[in-house]
């Protein structure tokens, strides 16, 4: 049980749009932050980017979950695959607001998969828009699919997880095909397929494509959890022990 001072950590969910509008959050994303000892709190898509602001100011850290697919088109990335499943054109405008607030603003972050992906293309970064198309030979990456994965040495990730390959369970058919500064790669999988990225100069802005909240409990992908909690940690002591501001005499 997180304790009374955790910190918290908001979860993005998905917008669903029939039979009404409503957030749908798959639970192992909070399983998995409260055995990390984060308080977990799940967050819809809200207004404009003074919302978004407002509620970045109040959070501690943020995982950006796994989702489906984006509309390129709106991207200016080119013509939607057939294949893509994109999400509600709502959710993507504040998908990007969210995780461009968060992270100029030094908020602890952690994106999986489809939030691994926004984070780097707010920066510039290129997608593959269907795989195994765009990487013809390649294996697939859809319904849980697991294969091995070998973080990047000396890089923050491999600071978490070793140096060492790993197992990951996927669940996706669009990866990043590049990043841009101020990103760099921090893991590929055994066909090179860019599978983590970090921020070269965030405290903790770290993408992974897998699930790591499917991996059993105990395993090493815990501690990608366990890191964002203790560095939102850092956060949240530094809102508590910042000097109250008074007004002028």
């Amino acid at each position: 049980m997180p304790a009374a001072d955790a910190p918290l950590i908001a979860i993005h969910g998905l917008l669903v749009l029939e039979p009404e509008p409503s957030l749908r959050l798959a639970h192992r994303y909070v399983d998995a932050v409260l055995r990390a000892g984060g308080i977990p709190v799940a967050i819809p898509q809200v207004g404009g980017p003074r919302d978004v602001e407002r509620l970045v100011e109040r959070i501690d850290g943020l995982v950006l979950s796994g989702g489906d697919d984006f509309d390129t088109d709106a991207l200016g990335l080119g013509p939607t695959h057939p294949a893509a499943e994109p999400v509600p054109a709502a959710q993507q405008t504040f998908d990007f607001l969210l995780a461009r607030a968060a992270l100029a603003r030094g908020v602890p972050v952690l994106g999986i998969c489809y939030g691994m992906q926004v984070m780097a293309l707010a920066d510039g970064a290129t997608l593959h828009q269907h795989l195994p198309d765009d990487r013809p030979g390649t294996r697939e990456h859809r319904q849980g699919a697991q294969h091995p994965v070998q973080p990047e040495r000396g890089s923050k990730l491999a600071g978490l997880l070793g140096s060492s390959p790993l197992e990951v369970v996927s669940r996706h058919h669009q990866a990043l095909a590049s990043v841009e500064s101020p990103w760099t790669v921090s893991a590929r999988d055994d066909e090179g397929l860019i599978e983590g990225i970090e921020h070269d100069s965030h405290p903790f802005a770290i993408g992974v494509q897998w699930h790591p909240e499917l991996s059993p409990e105990g395993s090493p992908h815990d501690q990608l959890f366990r890191g964002l909690v203790f560095a939102s940690g850092l956060v949240s002591s530094a809102k508590t022990h910042a000097p109250l501001e008074t007004s002028p005499a």
